[in-house]
């Protein structure tokens, strides 16, 4: 039984906004044809006893406290400039004369 047809296929051109030769449409057709053997391929599978998931990952929260775990290094960064001024670094002006 063909479920596919030509007006099916003219109203998914329509909705996806497609334009399809005839060899496409053909193609189309049976490969979508064969989307829906394969689901009800699946429909058979017996999952009275599988338990429903919405992912197939198992995640964990990876967020953690935020914590400071340094302290102000201020003077040491500053020590290291070659060039400070009140207590922030100095540097060439790069704009304009």
């Amino acid at each position: 039984m063909k479920r596919i047809t030509d007006e099916v296929m003219e109203n998914v051109e329509i909705l996806a906004k497609l334009e399809l030769s005839e060899e496409e449409r053909k193609k189309a057709a049976e490969e979508m044809e064969k989307m829906l053997q394969y689901v009800e391929k699946l429909q058979e599978l017996d999952t009275e006893d599988v338990e429903p998931v919405t992912c197939a990952v198992t995640l964990e929260n990876v967020f953690r406290e935020d914590v400071v775990t340094n302290t102000d290094r201020h003077e040491q960064m500053l020590a290291n400039a070659p060039v400070s001024k009140e207590g922030q670094y100095q540097v060439p002006k790069t704009i304009g004369g």
